[in-house]
């Protein structure tokens, strides 16, 4: 799944659906598609991602606490 770094615009590749999904955790593991050559993995936050499309992620990926929101 890619999804676009808001600070830099650029795309990452999610390597951890399952992850990404889950509200209990804040970073999730991907990859910059920058440049020709492939990067190395890192963590990024949940907060610093967009779909490709400019929407935010869903409230249930990077809440723990959706649920009780009013």
């Amino acid at each position: 799944m890619l999804l676009k770094n808001k600070e830099s615009g650029n795309l990452v590749e999610i390597l951890d659906v399952q992850t990404l999904i889950n509200p209990s955790k804040e970073k999730v593991p991907g990859q910059t598609q920058e440049g020709q050559e492939e990067q190395d993995p890192e963590g990024y936050s949940k907060h610093n991602l967009i779909f490709p499309s400019g929407e935010e992620l869903p409230r249930c990926w990077v809440d723990v606490n959706y649920n009780n929101a009013a």
